[in-house]
């Protein structure tokens, strides 16, 4: 059960084989791997098992949640705003969304959500992972709190709460909900079989997420630090995504589903000048604006550092990925699954999981994707 299907363009065959291995050896579970070229999926392959019982092969249309890569697909809606002069990256949040502007928020512009820089990393105590699948009491509760650094100053990654902070501007000003916007106006058109939060429809081909093992703790916690602040506001555990109420949530930091398919399909339009399967969703110049760089050095809450743009990690000489140089933007989700736009070489590679490893940030099957992927485009 560890054979490839799909398609593999022979020029990104070595990806294919890094993949086989992971199956094979039984480092991956289940998993896709999907490579496009100007705006076109050339490489679509899949393989192992959609169940950790290994009962059920993961098939083409196998999907899995996909955690903080549906980051990528929140500010890609976020950009087709500021590609139709509907939203401005350097307006106050609370010129779009006044309640925001409450307890010290009012200078925090729409950037610094789109690039982890508000402040507002997380929900402040107390919350439940329950108060953060009702969308209305949500973006209540982040809307009447206070920062927990000067915004624009530092990133601190916006793990659970960003897709709540960028939906929120999105509804204030085209009306629809992200989940509603983001399947009309991206995933639709496209024909991309990528959704946020996840109709029942689908859940029958859902492959379950299987949980990382956890992490070692340090031995001295600093429980007022931004870091623990943010991953205990809240702190749920893996398996809420095999949940109804998670999968009916709108929670576009990390409840989207698809596979590497779909993944490569949409992000294609940033890596091919905005258009992607013959549609084009952006310009250029507002594709340029993700370079703009929003913040570079150790982040507050990954302890790691990352440059920002507008919407994406950017390629920078200190990337613990490994994406150090180039037009180059990418992020990825808990656990391993990745997204990297290449736009130098017109080129968009997904892999996306179901076994999640321990870490945040990249597991070892994308770091050797990546790392061939180098090679194959040197």
């Amino acid at each position: 059960m560890t054979d490839l299907h799909g398609t593999i363009d022979d020029r990104f065959e070595p990806l294919a084989r890094i993949l086989h291995q992971q199956l094979e050896n039984g480092y991956d579970l289940g998993a896709s791997l999907a490579v496009a070229v100007d705006g076109e999926v050339v490489t679509d392959c899949w393989g192992g098992w959609a169940d950790e019982a290994k009962t059920q092969p993961w098939e083409s249309d196998t999907i899995t949640n996909v955690w903080s890569t549906t980051k990528t697909m929140t500010a890609l809606s976020a950009l087709l705003l500021i590609d139709r002069g509907q939203l401005d990256p350097n307006e106050k949040v609370a010129a779009y969304w006044p309640e925001f502007g409450s307890n010290g928020k009012g200078d925090i512009e729409v950037r610094h959500l789109m690039s982890h820089t508000s402040g507002v990393s997380a929900w402040a105590q107390p919350v439940t992972p329950d108060d953060i699948l009702d969308d209305d009491k949500a973006t209540e509760m982040l809307a009447a709190q206070a920062p927990w650094w000067k915004a624009g100053t530092a990133s601190g990654y916006h793990a659970l709460n960003q897709g709540h902070l960028v939906g929120e501007v999105i509804r204030r000003v085209d009306g629809r909900g992200l989940k509603q916007f983001f399947a009309d106006e991206i995933a639709g058109p496209l024909g991309a079989d990528f959704t946020i939060g996840s109709p029942e429809s689908n859940w029958g081909r859902i492959s379950n997420v299987v949980p990382p093992p956890p992490l070692p703790m340090p031995e001295e916690i600093d429980m007022e630090s931004v870091m623990i602040k943010t991953f205990t506001g809240p702190a749920p555990e893996a398996s809420i995504a095999h949940t109804e109420g998670w999968r009916n949530a709108t929670i576009g930091a990390a409840n989207g589903h698809g596979n590497a398919r779909s993944v490569a399909t949409i992000q294609s339009a940033v890596s091919n000048g905005g258009a992607a399967g013959g549609t084009q969703l952006l310009s250029a110049d507002t594709i340029e604006r993700i370079f703009d760089v929003q913040s570079s050095g150790v982040d507050l809450v990954l302890g790691m550092p990352v440059c920002f743009g507008l919407g994406y990690a950017i390629a920078n000489p200190d990337d613990a990925a490994g994406i150090t140089s180039g037009r180059v933007c990418y992020w990825g989700g808990w656990g391993g699954s990745i997204v990297v736009n290449d736009l130098d070489n017109r080129v968009t590679m997904a892999y996306m999981m179901n076994r999640m490893q321990a870490g945040l940030v990249g597991n070892e099957t994308s770091f050797a994707l990546l790392t061939e992927l180098r090679s194959i485009l040197a």
